[in-house]
């Protein structure tokens, strides 16, 4: 496993069968090689675009297991933990652990977060850092949500490069990484990781009109698969580009045939088609 937490990462999608709405680990196993094809640095497992909260804590391990089984192990497998209570999450980093994860993402917890001052936000942080396997001494980096870059780039300047930081937006990759951002975990990255990986490259080299041009590229088709349309949407757009898609959970839905030839049609233009 590489030292640094660097370059860009799908969140990957789990897939559940369409007749019994059960996890797919094959299909789950298959889409994750298939993006090994390409220059992808490796891929988070049960992040958000994973319906992790929608499954239980035997479906997450049968998908950390099919995602290992689809990352070389010169690559790096990320598996989302969050939990609401510190005592959960430790649990599930250890079961991560044990399922071959590299690295954990830990989420700050959301349900009582009105409650949970900062010394409260550094005490969890740190009792998961102590007792995960693959978490301390160092704790690898941080990921950074939005498309604030004031924030992004406070946060790539407290430790600047000894505590990579990376973008989860995609629609700005590019200024991202000229702030001082060490790649990305980008849904649109399921569908078009040669694109995506291309990006961060140029943006990383300074080339930067070849950067912007692929930026400008990807954000209409990175929107429709992340903000707009959610997991849905990125379903839909994996199964246009040759990967398992299916179903969503319950609550979730389908898109609509109107939305899903949207979709198409941004995927289209990102391709140059």
């Amino acid at each position: 496993m590489p030292a640094v937490l660097g370059g860009v990462f799908p969140p990957i999608a789990t897939i559940f069968n369409s007749s019994t709405g059960d996890v797919d680990a094959r299909a789950i196993a298959a889409n994750v090689a298939k993006l090994m094809t390409t220059g992808l640095a490796g891929v988070l497992a049960l992040g958000s675009n994973g319906e992790a909260g929608l499954l239980d804590d035997g479906e997450c391990e049968k998908v950390i297991g099919a995602a290992r089984e689809g990352v070389p192990r010169e690559r790096v497998l990320l598996v989302g933990v969050g939990r609401e209570s510190t005592r959960a999450t430790i649990a599930a980093a250890r079961r991560a652990a044990e399922l071959g994860a590299d690295a954990v993402l830990v989420r700050p917890p959301s349900y009582y977060k009105s409650h949970v001052s900062n010394d409260a936000l550094i005490a969890h942080f740190r009792q998961i850092a102590d007792a995960s396997p693959v978490e301390h001494p160092n704790v690898l980096g941080m990921k950074e949500t939005s498309p604030d870059l004031e924030r992004l780039g406070i946060c790539t300047a407290l430790r600047s490069g000894s505590f990579p930081v990376v973008s989860g937006w995609a629609p700005v990759l590019y200024p991202a990484v000229v702030a001082g951002a060490a790649g990305g975990i980008l849904a649109v990255a399921n569908v078009l990781p040669a694109q995506c990986v291309a990006l961060f490259e140029h943006a990383r080299a300074g080339r930067h009109a070849e950067a912007l041009a692929r930026q400008r590229s990807l954000t209409k088709i990175a929107m429709h698969v992340s903000s707009v349309h959610g997991i849905a949407g990125l379903k839909a757009a994996l199964e246009m580009t040759g990967y398992h898609g299916g179903p969503v959970r319950s609550p979730l839905v389908a898109v609509s045939d109107k939305v899903r030839a949207e979709i198409g049609a941004a995927l289209r233009e990102a391709q140059g088609n």
